[in-house]
């Protein structure tokens, strides 16, 4: 493993016991890096750093940030803290519990949100009333789009464990310093066993996909829940807007349990696990806290893949030999699976407290403490590189601060967490900060914070590339205008970057349209872009596409680009969505007679054409046509498909009138003989497109004239030679 670039003290017991008036045990120590800080919250103290070590602020009290706010987070500084910084955000967030009438309720979270990326300036302040009579104790967060998750362990007054406990405060609110609220499942009335669980942190600049729970995570060992050793995943999906829609898993049972590799959590032979870590010059063991998992449970998403990865304390040979299990799981939203698992424990030494995460490139690191009978407890770490094989560390280990003293304290409690982060600058300085002792007594420890990175991490980044659509709205026929930006993160030029975006069916690449020497291949229906980023540049390319007509209304156009940065794996950006707004028109239909005057017993022939001006095909269109009471239908005369109803004497016809096209029916029917007067036969046609509101045709007229006969008589004379 590498060396560490920066090492310097962070908290330590005597802060505590100046700040506070008292020493505690053990320090809970947590801290996360942003791009210019380094801050550290350890039980009841906390300071901030530049990454260079210099001191910025603190160390002060936790409470401190709650100073002129009142009530029990102004007035309390119980600890169990947590800091995290929120990279989507650019924010930090800290969070401790209050408990003011401990150990009965009520009991608080007080979370603070920093009003800018800069930690030592203002921050909006919040005061949760978690529960009125279940303790929020071992509260862990993680930073999410939707919210801020915490894991709680539940204890009644009388200290009895009450069960798991999943929250998520209203993120978008908070970093708005609006009021806020939270929304809570309380999983002891589900199983009991529940408990020990992490909610998933993000790392990296890449959000998970729209819509995505956070994921909570604990493990279980078969003796606990059966039938066998498992990692049981729970998906929290929250509904700010109708809170009642919220879940956490299926009703509080998770959403998977996978079975893992056996291991054995039960150090010294006893369960819960007691005190086995053995230091020099004592006989004072230590716990190794191996009923949980460790913090943090960290997310990523890679685009071609997410991952989880987490670790926890183990028993390795039956022999209280305290090792690391870790765990990388992929396809949390998915089909989730263990994708690697291993168990570190190189030696004889006894390896525990860690904290594993992931660099932007799928590198881990792995920080823990390390004791034994001759090897005071230390820091060091271990990795591995996304080329090792899998379930292995091979990367060796390195010390970030080797302990000078042992713990002697009656409580043998070592510490309750640490934590491993990931500089988001360039994604690849992991942050590690553990505590230790400079000399043996009884509680005067120290913690350490310290940075280091695998060399091979020094590649292009373009993990933040994103592509943009001119509209999510558009109709057919329009033109769409893409964008797409790529910003290298890292040190190192992307020297031999490409970029991909094979075009949807329904666009069609506008000639010209693609800049900074972006090419379409026909063949293949492809932007494609080579070139170079230089590091910490940024360039866009644009192109336009007009849209297919016809496309029916409510169709999507989705698209999205394939990243290579020349060195690491090809990745998609997050899909860009243009939903296709559209309308069939039939309004330029038109109806026509053969002939506008006649005689009675004629035969009149009438035309209906059907136009579609609009932008979608009219699929369910109806022609609607009732025939004036001096006609008689001809039988057989209807053409296109068109039928005549005896009962109703209506003519009717249905079916499709694509976009842009025209099509006409025929009928015909005889002029109701006799007629003794002129008569006017008027005829109108319903058109119904399927989806705009049915209209009648312009009215047509015959005027039918009777037929006038003459009776001629001959002249008959009086003939009076004959006698008349």
């Amino acid at each position: 493993m590498p060396s560490p670039i920066q090492g310097f003290e962070g908290v330590n017991n005597n802060d505590n016991q100046i700040l506070t008036g008292s020493a505690v045990l053990p320090p809970d120590t947590n801290g996360d890096v942003g791009p210019n800080h380094y801050v550290q919250w350890v039980n009841n103290s906390f300071a901030i750093w530049n990454k260079s070590g210099t001191l910025l602020y603190g160390p002060a009290a936790g409470n401190t940030l709650w100073s002129g706010f009142g009530g029990a987070c102004q007035t309390q500084n119980d600890g169990d803290p947590i800091v995290l910084y929120d990279p989507l955000a650019d924010r930090w967030l800290m969070s401790q519990f209050a408990l003011p009438d401990y150990p009965n309720g009520p009991f608080y979270q007080c979370i603070a949100v920093s009003q800018t990326p800069d930690p030592t300036g203002a921050w909006h302040r919040y005061a949760f009333l978690a529960h009125n009579t279940k303790m929020n104790d071992y509260p862990k967060f993680g930073v999410w789009p939707d919210g801020y998750y915490m894991s709680v362990n539940q204890f009644s007054s009388s200290g009895a464990y009450a069960g798991a406990g999943a929250f998520v405060f209203d993120r978008a609110n908070m970093l708005a310093g609006n009021p806020a609220t939270f929304q809570y499942f309380d999983l002891d009335l589900v199983n009991p066993n529940f408990g020990g669980m992490l909610p998933s942190d993000l790392d990296g600049a890449k959000p998970p996909p729209a819509g995505s729970p956070n994921y909570f995570v604990e493990v279980d060992d078969s003796s606990l829940i059966a039938p066998s050793d498992a990692l049981r995943i729970w998906e929290f999906h929250v509904d700010w807007t109708t809170p009642a829609n919220s879940t956490f898993g299926f009703s509080g049972q998770p959403n998977t349990v996978l079975s893992t590799g056996a291991f054995d959590p039960n150090m010294c032979s006893s369960n819960p696990p007691v005190n086995c870590i053995p230091q020099p010059g004592t006989t004072r063991k230590l716990d190794a806290i191996s009923d949980r998992l460790m913090y943090r449970l960290q997310y990523r998403n890679f685009g071609t893949h997410e991952s989880l990865v987490v670790n926890h304390t183990v028993d390795v040979d039956g022999a209280d030999h305290a090792g690391i299990r870790w765990y990388e799981l992929r396809d949390p939203g998915g089909a989730p699976t263990i994708y690697q698992q291993g168990t570190y424990a190189p030696d004889a030494n006894h390896r525990w407290m860690g904290s594993i995460a992931m660099d932007g490139n799928g590198n881990m690191a792995l920080g823990y403490s390390v004791s034994s009978g001759t090897v005071y407890p230390s820091i060091r770490y271990t990795g591995r590189l996304t080329s090792d094989p899998l379930g292995t560390m091979p990367q060796g280990e390195s010390t970030l601060m080797a302990g000078g003293g042992s713990q002697e304290h009656s409580s043998s409690r070592w510490g309750d967490y640490s934590m491993m982060a990931v500089d988001p600058v360039d994604d690849c300085t992991f942050w590690y900060t553990q505590e230790y002792y400079q000399t043996t007594s009884s509680a005067d420890w120290r913690t350490r914070i310290g940075s280091f990175k695998f060399p091979f991490c020094s590649n292009p980044n373009l993990s933040t590339a994103v592509e943009r659509a001119s509209s999510s709205t558009a109709t057919p026929g329009q033109i769409l205008t893409y964008t797409l930006s790529l910003t290298n993160t890292s040190t190192l030029d992307a020297s031999s970057a490409r970029l991909t975006d094979t075009l949807p069916l329904s666009l069609t690449y506008v000639s010209g349209s693609a800049s900074d020497g972006a090419v379409y291949v026909a063949s293949t229906r492809a932007i494609t872009w080579t070139g170079v980023v230089t590091a910490g540049s940024a360039l866009s390319v644009t192109y336009s596409a007009v849209i297919t007509s016809p496309l029916d209304n409510g169709s999507l156009i989705t698209n999205a680009a394939t990243i290579y940065d020349g060195v690491n794996a090809p990745f998609e950006t997050a899909p860009v969505t243009t939903t296709i707004s559209s309308s069939p028109n039939l309004s330029a239909s038109a109806k026509r007679v053969s002939s506008v005057s006649a005689s009675p017993g004629g035969v009149l022939t009438y035309t209906v054409t059907l136009s579609n001006t609009g932008n979608m095909n009219a699929y369910s269109a109806r022609l609607t046509d009732t025939l004036p009471i001096t006609l008689t239908y001809s039988p057989g005369s209807t053409t296109g498909g068109a039928i005549y109803t005896t009962a109703t004497r209506t003519i009717t016809w249905m079916g499709v009138v694509t976009a842009g096209s025209a099509l006409s029916l025929t009928y015909s029917a005889v002029i109701t003989s006799p007629l003794s007067i002129v008569a006017t036969i008027t005829n109108v046609a319903t058109i119904y497109d399927g989806v705009n509101p049915a209209f009648e045709t312009v009215a047509v007229t015959t005027t039918v004239t009777p037929t006038i006969w003459r009776l001629s008589i001959p002249y008959l004379a009086k003939n009076h030679a004959a006698g008349w």
